[in-house]
């Protein structure tokens, strides 16, 4: 089955009861037992329930997985992965992650005696150095948030696999519309279904799709024992988005790369970064693992001055100046103050995160318009 066809069909099928072609929402706390312990296979709906059910097997078929475990947050899903881990245990991490990601790797696990260690990893054999006998789990983005930075996974996997250490990448940009990380070697698959799964804004979710069925038992266990679930109204919108996903991503790459190009050759813009751009030092990669360039592109003035990226994300008509990503559309973001304000500025800094980046979430409308409001914002500098 093609992606296309997958994105509607797998994992769902007509209600048994009523034929209705879209999966019911079950607004349901509990379900009826004809004697203690006989039940249709649902008992109470933290442990399970239907409509979360049918979005979990949708997500296992789109990533080619074993089984999807969905939870109420991007984070909520990392942080039962972390759970997984025992004290003295060692997360080796990609050294441009997600604030979100870096506070609760060195914030929260930190105190309980996980230790994160930070580092580049564009050459995937300089990995294998930082690994010791206490790394017990690899975490990747690519393309990462928000330096746009691709690395090698299939590389990344085989360096981790030979060390006997899982590796878990975030596939939140890219989605499997475009890459599918379990096929390069990846135990384990994060999203942040907030963002390009739900695609419209106005839900929050996360999942984790693995590769393996201990793994899946493991983040079931966790699931329903931490209880950190999402709720069917919210599993059923990121069912709904996933429809269309491959037309939105699609609309999106096509739209960021016209921004991307406007912006190169714009004089007051420094440096942008975009893996489609062929001078991207990983434009390659990207090219071998991606089936397109995604709707992403961050871009620095050159300044470190996050007054100018005021002034410009002050002027947008078009593109909303807000947190998040992945959504019909066009959102515009200063990452020093706000997605990744958690991170102190000298480690930052390591990873080219300046007070004057400026970071573009590329939606669907049209690529013209969009590329105009940026050359006006731009022209208030």
């Amino acid at each position: 089955m093609k992606f296309e066809t997958k994105v509607i069909h797998a994992g769902v099928k007509p209600d048994p009861q009523t034929g209705a072609v879209m999966t019911p929402i079950y607004q349901v706390s509990t379900f009826a037992q004809s004697s203690p312990g006989v039940h249709q296979g649902y008992e109470y709906a933290r442990t399970q329930n239907p409509t979360r059910e049918v979005l979990e097997n949708n997500l296992a078929a789109l990533e080619n997985g074993f089984g999807a475990v969905c939870f109420g947050s991007g984070l909520a899903a990392m942080d039962a992965i972390l759970k997984t881990l025992d004290a003295g245990d060692e997360v080796l991490s990609i050294n441009d992650v997600y604030g979100g990601s870096y506070r609760l790797l060195k914030a929260i696990f930190g105190k309980f005696g996980i230790r994160s260690n930070f580092v580049d990893m564009s050459e995937s054999s300089q990995i294998k150095k930082h690994i010791t006998s206490k790394t017990r789990l690899i975490w990747v983005e690519t393309p990462t948030n928000p330096m746009l930075k691709v690395v090698d996974i299939e590389a990344i996997c085989k360096v981790a696999r030979d060390a006997g250490v899982k590796t878990c990448v975030d596939n939140t940009f890219a989605t499997p519309y475009l890459q599918t990380p379990i096929d390069l070697g990846a135990d384990m698959v994060l999203h942040s279904a907030t963002k390009y799964l739900g695609g419209h804004s106005d839900v929050v979710h996360g999942a984790v799709i693995c590769k393996s069925s201990e793994d899946h038992e493991a983040l079931k266990f966790m699931q329903n024992a931490s209880g950190a679930v999402p709720g069917p109204l919210d599993c059923f919108l990121v069912l709904r988005g996933i429809k269309t996903l491959h037309l939105r991503v699609q609309r999106a790459c096509e739209n960021a790369k016209k921004v991307a190009e406007f912006l190169s050759n714009h004089p007051k813009v420094g440096t942008v970064y975009y893996p489609g751009l062929k001078n991207h030092p990983n434009h390659t990669i990207a090219k071998k693992q991606m089936k397109d360039f995604g709707g992403m592109v961050s871009f620095d003035l050159g300044n470190d001055d996050a007054e100018s990226c005021r002034e410009i994300m002050e002027k947008t008509k078009v593109f909303t100046l807000a947190e998040s990503l992945g959504g019909v559309e066009s959102l515009i973001g200063h990452p020093a103050s706000m997605t990744h304000g958690s991170i102190p500025k000298e480690e930052r800094l390591k990873s080219g995160l300046t007070d004057s980046l400026i970071r573009l979430s590329v939606g669907v409308e049209n690529g013209d318009d969009l590329v105009e409001d940026l050359k006006q914002a731009l022209d208030h500098l």
